[in-house]
């Protein structure tokens, strides 16, 4: 039974495209908001820079199969727009109100890409 299964396993793993800049940007997303969900703004402030350039990074990456390329495309557009006015915000020093708006509405787009 094992050896009839290793064709289906070996399809499972060939049909699962990773996307490299996907991680990238979700390990500073994930370094950045969930922080701030706990009231912590230290990292976003450190980071949003970082942030700003990992999803300029994956916009300009080639979408895998198994994401719809035109609604995938225009929803980092989206995101990029997002984290850059972000990144401009903690620059201009913006209140920790303002910025958690900012990073939940990040936080938003992001899981409209990733499907969650």
């Amino acid at each position: 039974m094992l050896l009839a299964m290793i064709p289906a396993i070996s399809f499972a793993q060939e049909s699962a495209k990773p996307w490299p800049e996907l991680k990238a940007f979700h390990s500073v997303m994930s370094a950045t908001f969930h922080p701030v969900e706990e009231g912590n703004y230290a990292p976003l402030k450190e980071r949003a820079g970082e942030l700003f350039t990992a999803v300029k990074t994956w916009k300009a990456s080639a979408i895998p199969a198994g994401f719809k390329k035109k609604e995938t495309a225009a929803a980092l557009v989206e995101l990029e727009i997002a984290c850059g006015k972000l990144d401009k915000a903690v620059t201009a020093k913006a209140s920790d109100v303002e910025l958690k708006e900012m990073i939940t509405n990040a936080h938003n787009v992001f899981h409209k890409i990733v499907g969650e």
